[in-house]
């Protein structure tokens, strides 16, 4: 029987954000946003979301009992610190109660300390449009890490610095609902080098710690490789949305194309002890002269039919064993920090799990340092500006009553998780329109 079986102590995880399931919060700038009429698509709003704030831990008992023996979430600095300077001793208490019941269920947490919300007493002084608000982050970050290292090694700085600026300061349907693009680029830069700040302070706090960022990266592709203009636009797209970060990174170095301008920040250089993927799906990308607000570039539906809206991207896990041979030339470990599928009725997300890991698997064989894997979600959440309307978990919620059920999905992902493999067996029962492409080579 053919299986791919993942290495001994990989972590089998998956991923959610504070906002996006705690409820009860209403002191940071995603609460105000949704307060606004067409904010939200379904009109809905975060409270109470999956009501973790006071029940996180009956998900935890899930989570151990589908096989997971890690788990991403995030500490909400709203919370924590909701006005500035006041720290809050009783949310704080709630964040060592929430990492202590998964230690407890063998479970071992990566902390994010920025997933997109940020305090309103921050927001009034500017934000992320301000350098001054680089220092408050990392007095932020200190306090959370003296108070929560010991039941933490794995930290989280910022999900998705190039999310921030692109959904809120370019295209504007994230919160401040800005659209300028040298703003988006200041943006970029201050959470870049809050990042570096906030490393270095986690390491001189607790030197042995695994600091990394969550990086989202979307797979860029020419519509027709033949064509220059197109290969011209696939190729700025992937600067733009995947390599600016990974430049910083690496180099230490700020690039803000289009702007031409260069600004080096030597603190950032070599500034991650893993490496943080978020990967959902890739684009193919055509130059198109009418989108100067595109930069002349537009993406284009999938060539093929597949169960999720067009504009979310092709489904292609080719490309997240590309990156994963990409990012091998750092020689640091790699963790898969969220992944997954856009799927209301759970009837492709299947096979999403089981192409994607067989992707991993692959790359691993041929050497690629992959530590763990975090599927996003755990549970259906607040998907943002698509409130309820739009389903990741492996765990279906009735945001109504609160019930949760298993998916066929989360059963699948058990039986992955417990046996540290996927088996023939698997395929046959979950997708087996798949197995030619999840057994390739064997």
């Amino acid at each position: 029987m053919k299986t791919l079986s993942f290495p001994h102590d990989f972590l089998w995880g998956t991923a959610t954000s504070a906002h996006q399931v705690e409820g009860g919060n209403h002191n940071n700038d995603w609460w105000a946003w949704e307060q606004t009429p067409g904010h939200i698509k379904d009109g809905s709003c975060s409270d109470p979301a999956c009501d973790w704030w006071n029940r996180a831990e009956e998900d935890f008992d899930r989570a151990r009992q589908m096989g997971q023996n890690a788990h991403r979430l995030s500490v909400e600095w709203s919370r924590i610190e909701p006005r500035e300077g006041h720290w809050s001793g009783e949310a704080i208490a709630r964040y060592r109660q929430m990492l202590t019941a998964l230690r407890e269920r063998g479970i071992e947490p990566m902390v994010t300390l920025h997933h997109f919300t940020n305090p309103l007493w921050l927001v009034e002084k500017g934000g992320w449009e301000r350098e001054e608000a680089i220092p408050l982050f990392v007095r932020y970050v200190e306090r959370v890490v003296q108070e929560l290292g010991d039941l933490v090694s794995l930290w989280c700085t910022i999900n998705e610095p190039t999310v921030v600026p692109f959904m809120g300061y370019s295209i504007g349907d994230f919160p401040p609902g800005k659209r300028d693009t040298r703003l988006a680029f200041k943006v970029l830069g201050n959470l870049l080098k809050a990042h570096a700040a906030a490393y270095h302070a986690i390491h001189r706090i607790q030197p042995q710690a695994q600091v990394g960022v969550a990086h989202n990266m979307r797979a860029m592709d020419p519509a027709n490789p033949r064509s220059p203009l197109d290969r011209w636009a696939a190729s700025f797209r992937d600067r733009m949305g995947n390599r600016l970060v990974e430049w910083a990174l690496t180099e230490g170095v700020l690039r803000f194309f289009p702007l031409g301008r260069t600004e080096r920040v030597p603190e950032l250089a070599g500034s991650f002890d893993y490496w943080g993927l978020n990967y959902y799906n890739r684009d193919r990308v055509v130059f198109d002269i009418s989108q100067p607000g595109q930069f002349f570039c537009r993406a284009l539906p999938a060539e093929h039919s597949q169960p999720v809206p067009w504009w979310w991207g092709e489904i292609h896990p080719q490309s997240l064993y590309r990156f994963l041979k990409e990012l091998a030339r750092y020689g640091k470990p790699i963790y898969i920090t969220e992944n997954g599928a856009l799927d209301n009725t759970d009837e492709y997300r299947p096979r999403y799990i089981l192409t994607h890991l067989a992707a991993v698997h692959r790359a691993i064989a041929e050497g690629v340092p992959v530590k763990g894997y975090f599927h996003w979600s755990l549970v259906d959440n607040f998907e943002w500006a698509d409130g309820y309307s739009a389903r990741f978990g492996l765990i279906h919620v009735d945001f109504e009553t609160q019930k949760r059920t298993i998916k066929r999905s989360g059963e699948l992902y058990r039986e992955i998780c417990l046996a540290g493999a996927i088996t023939e067996d698997m395929v046959e029962r979950y997708a087996p329109e798949a197995r030619d492409e999840i057994f390739q080579g064997l």
